[in-house]
């Protein structure tokens, strides 16, 4: 039974939305305090306006939950369910994500200065090194869950295989981004490896460290949700989400869905943060 009233609210709602966000995005602000709540204001004004029209398809179609809850449904699921998925958050990201992106991480890093340093390296690991990073994680999970068990330590090695290369490649190749001139400077003053490596290419592969970091920050999440599919404790979010797909619970799966995305948004914009102060010198940032 259709609701004819609550998906035309939907709609006007949406278009008025969009019709503020046009104006807002071509208005000249006159301080930086008023640019900074316009730059906010848009992704909010935006993400709401989806969220009403989500809203009225599903009420105003009357959308069965089990193909399509509303975001009413979910909401109340993440109120009634916050114990659950705060266990299921803790047992996920707080272990094995940040343990396996750091090690990923790292580990990355310093094989990229080694590898830098040592040239045979380059030509014999990268082309490894995209090997292993077209593998499946389909296919890495239950290998790492037979060698680490069923709890999170398993996890978080499916995380740092996923992890390591991506930083490992855009480590060495912004490694290379000095340019010839700036090295020739620094070798007229009589700079070792070390300070070259420090005063002048450090600073030059930012960009791209900060890239790998970026993407990593995702793919360390989707590594370890999809990896709780093939083995783990009756905790975590992919196995939430296996277990509430099977008992038709949508509502639920939604629920770990808009934890797991909160989460990732969040990591993703706190390392831009770092990464804007880290590299303010950069051309993009520039005005």
């Amino acid at each position: 039974m259709t609701h004819p009233a609550i998906l035309i609210g939907a709609i006007a709602f949406w278009l008025l939305a969009w019709a503020a966000n046009n104006r807002l995005s071509g208005a000249n602000p006159g301080n930086r305090a008023t640019a900074l709540a316009i730059n906010l204001a848009i992704p909010v004004l935006f993400g709401l306006s989806l969220l009403a029209l989500w809203e009225g398809i599903t009420r105003g179609f009357d959308v069965p939950k089990v193909l399509l809850p509303a975001p009413s449904d979910i909401w109340e699921k993440l109120v009634a369910s916050g114990p659950i998925l705060w266990a299921d958050f803790v047992q996920t990201f707080l272990k094995a994500v940040l343990a396996g992106y750091a090690l990923g991480c790292g580990a990355g890093f310093l094989t990229a200065i080694i590898v830098d340093r040592v040239p045979f390296l380059r030509k014999g690991l990268l082309p490894i090194g995209n090997l292993v990073s077209a593998l499946p994680v389909v296919g890495i999970a239950p290998i790492m869950v037979m060698w680490f068990g069923f709890d999170w330590p398993s996890k978080a090695a499916v995380v740092v295989i996923m992890t390591f290369f991506p930083m490992l490649v855009n480590t060495v190749a912004g490694l290379s981004a000095a340019g010839a001139m700036e090295r020739d400077l620094m070798r007229t003053f009589a700079s070792d490896y070390g300070q070259t490596l420090v005063k002048l290419r450090l600073p030059a592969a930012m960009p791209f460290i900060f890239n790998a970091l970026k993407i990593n920050s995702t793919l360390a999440l989707i590594g370890a949700i999809v990896a709780e599919f093939f083995g783990t404790p009756i905790v975590g979010m992919g196995f939430r989400i296996s277990t509430e797909v099977g008992r038709m619970s949508l509502d639920m799966v939604w629920a770990e869905i808009a934890v797991a995305a909160v989460a990732g948004s969040l990591s993703y914009g706190l390392i831009s943060m770092i990464e804007r102060m880290v590299t303010f010198w950069h051309p993009s940032y520039r005005t």
